[in-house]
């Protein structure tokens, strides 16, 4: 899922008014608020973690393997699904993580997936990568 910086906050309106002959001058007290956000980080309040390096790359999957594969029923395709990818996966995570930018969901738990911000070569817009596996499905 691609995401896109927009801007936020404050917002200039034309009025039509005349600045010159009102009183006040040039924006007097005006405090301008706005601020250049990536529109997924900002609409689903995800916060940023810190990075990783490898080893606590590879940490944090083996711990998300052992919390997520209970979840799945017993003869369960996605589970297969999941530890068939789940390698795969990590290695590509692996040979970007530089380039990767950590969140997590508002509530912060610390058994939640991360999503993932990947700045494709140096794009100032993010692609987002999610564990679908790890997903709860939710309809609006």
């Amino acid at each position: 899922m691609g995401g896109r910086r927009q801007v936020k906050g404050a917002v200039d309106f034309d009025i039509g008014a005349n600045s010159s002959t009102e009183d006040g001058g040039d924006d007097e007290g005006v405090d301008d608020q706005s601020v250049k956000v990536v529109d997924i980080v900002d609409t689903f309040r995800l916060q940023e973690q810190p990075t990783f390096d490898k080893k606590q790359f590879v940490t944090y999957i083996k711990r998300y393997i052992k919390l997520l594969t209970p979840k799945f029923e017993v003869d369960d395709k996605k589970k297969l699904t999941f530890m068939n990818n789940i390698h795969a996966a990590t290695k590509i995570l692996l040979s970007n993580l530089s380039d990767l930018q950590f969140f997590v969901g508002e509530s912060m738990h610390d058994d939640s997936s991360l999503v993932f911000a990947l700045y494709k070569d140096g794009s100032s817009n993010p692609t987002f990568l999610y564990f679908a596996h790890g997903l709860k499905e939710v309809k609006c």
